[in-house]
């Protein structure tokens, strides 16, 4: 268990995973470095039952405690989340990625499946470029291996997608290989002939392009809440623009994506049904209707059903008390020469949730405080650069304009406790990977943390006078080995 407070602070074993010993074991920690849970304002766990359980969660129980630490889901992993959810409510997108994954392991199985891949896409590149059908320019075209998607992060599934377009008559041509080489197996040729009728259908070519316009939308969101840092502001003006831009697709984007499937299946010469006749499952059941055309199938039981299910989970996912909360405190944002201020939302924030840090009489001088601030630091040329809350903090107290503003100054601090994505905590898991390897498996809970303090907070390392620490080494006890 990583315990992240802004820096990196320590690094706890523990017996069991349960919300009830994850909160002993912070609190130890608290109270070890002198840390009140009184004085907690923010917490940032993942999505796990036993985090953000509203009941006996991690946050609940220190809610019960402090009723102000409040809880934010990481942005990036209620994204995935929500991208998970729409896939799994549809059933052709869930079928589609289950036999994308098939694909990638047939077609990857091997060293010589991928040289067989490699060839045949660079043949397919040369063709394309001859014909004018691809671009050409630095970095452009390169023969690179079929993406493989992750587990963990949805825009790996974007980056497989992505690779399956460039290198689709190429994968069709290695398949195609195994199917016809007499050396392979019988579950060999199966398992490629399986492929090969899904890949060659319309079906799967259709939702192929829809699945890839929509992670193409939802493909920047994804990669902003991973970043190492990203503001409020930034996090929910995307929410706001990949909700728009997939209700955009799916008012105006059916023509064309139909369009564009049935010229590639021309383009490979895979059999286009015909529009206008009754669809058919290939699998009667109760549920099939005889009343409706492929057309309408592909529309509103495809296309319009996928996007549809991925609008509801963004909604669901990114609508609770902590956006409001977010909402709220944008109205501090520095960004853009202060344009977001508004004296009535700062007012709101702090009576609404904060309201043990203010009192009445807090609130009244607040409210007086903000409106010398609007003139002095608003329109001030130190602040008008500034686009983070921590820049703008620094700035306050360099200034000297934080003991002026104090009340102002308070609320900032507040909202810094309030974290939209956890991701940075994460590459603690990544820095700990690289310390303790094979060879240092047997390193102890206190080297170990101390080994990661240096490793992630490089700047406090950079402070660390090397003389110094030799001479302290060297005063402990007599050395064989001279270090200077």
């Amino acid at each position: 268990m990583v315990l992240y407070v802004s820096v990196f602070f320590d690094i706890v074993n523990v017996i069991d995973t349960t919300s009830s010993t994850l909160k002993k074991e912070l609190s130890n920690v608290l109270t070890k470095n002198n840390l009140s849970i009184q004085s907690m304002r923010g917490q940032g766990y993942d999505g796990a039952s036993n985090m953000r359980g509203a009941f006996n969660g991690l946050q609940a129980l220190f809610l019960r405690d402090c009723p102000y630490a409040y809880y934010v889901h990481c942005f990036a992993h209620r994204l995935q989340l929500a991208l998970v959810g729409a896939a799994e409510k549809q059933d052709y997108v869930w079928e589609f990625f289950s036999m994308l994954a098939n694909v990638v392991n047939i077609v990857t199985g091997s060293s010589k499946r991928l040289s067989e891949l490699q060839a045949a896409h660079g043949i397919e590149v040369d063709h394309s470029v001859a014909s004018g059908e691809r671009e050409t320019g630095r970095g452009l075209n390169q023969i690179g291996n079929l993406q493989r998607a992750g587990s963990t992060r949805w825009s790996s599934h974007f980056n497989c997608v992505c690779s399956l377009i460039d290198k689709y008559g190429s994968i069709i041509v290695v398949l195609e290989s195994i199917n016809n080489f007499s050396t392979s197996t019988s579950s060999q040729r199966g398992e490629a002939r399986g492929s090969l009728k899904a890949l060659k259908s319309f079906n799967f070519l259709f939702v192929l392009h829809l699945m890839h316009k929509i992670m193409a939308i939802t493909d920047l969101l994804c990669r902003a809440l991973q970043s190492k840092s990203i503001d409020i502001l930034n996090a929910m003006d995307l929410v706001a623009t990949t909700k728009e831009l997939l209700q955009s697709l799916r008012d105006d984007g059916f023509d064309v994506l139909l369009e564009y499937v049935i010229s590639m299946c021309e383009k490979f010469g895979i059999v286009v049904p015909d529009m206008s006749a009754r669809y058919m499952d290939g699998i009667r059941s109760v549920r099939q209707r005889d009343d409706i055309s492929v057309e309408h199938h592909y529309h509103y039981d495809v296309y319009n059903s996928a996007i549809d299910f991925q609008l509801e989970e963004l909604q669901y996912r990114f609508n609770d008390n902590a956006v409001e909360l977010l909402r709220l405190s944008s109205s501090l944002e520095p960004k853009n020469n202060f344009s977001l201020f508004d004296k009535e939302q700062i007012c709101t924030l702090a009576s609404t949730f904060y309201p043990t840090d203010f009192s009445q009489q807090d609130m009244y001088h607040l409210q007086l405080q903000l409106d010398h601030y609007k003139i002095d630091v608003v329109k001030h040329a130190k602040f008008q650069s500034l686009s983070t809350f921590s820049e703008l903090c620094v700035q306050l107290v360099d200034t000297g304009k934080a003991e002026h503003y104090n009340l102002i100054y308070r609320l900032i601090c507040l909202v810094l406790t309030l974290h939209v994505s956890t991701t940075t905590t994460e590459r603690v898991f990544s820095a700990m990977k690289l310390l303790k390897t094979e060879l240092r498996n047997k390193m102890g809970e206190e080297y170990l943390r101390d080994s990661m303090l240096i490793n992630i907070e490089r700047e406090f390392a950079e402070d660390v006078d090397i003389d110094e620490v030799i001479g302290e080494f060297y005063a402990q006890k007599n050395r064989r080995v001279q270090l200077k």
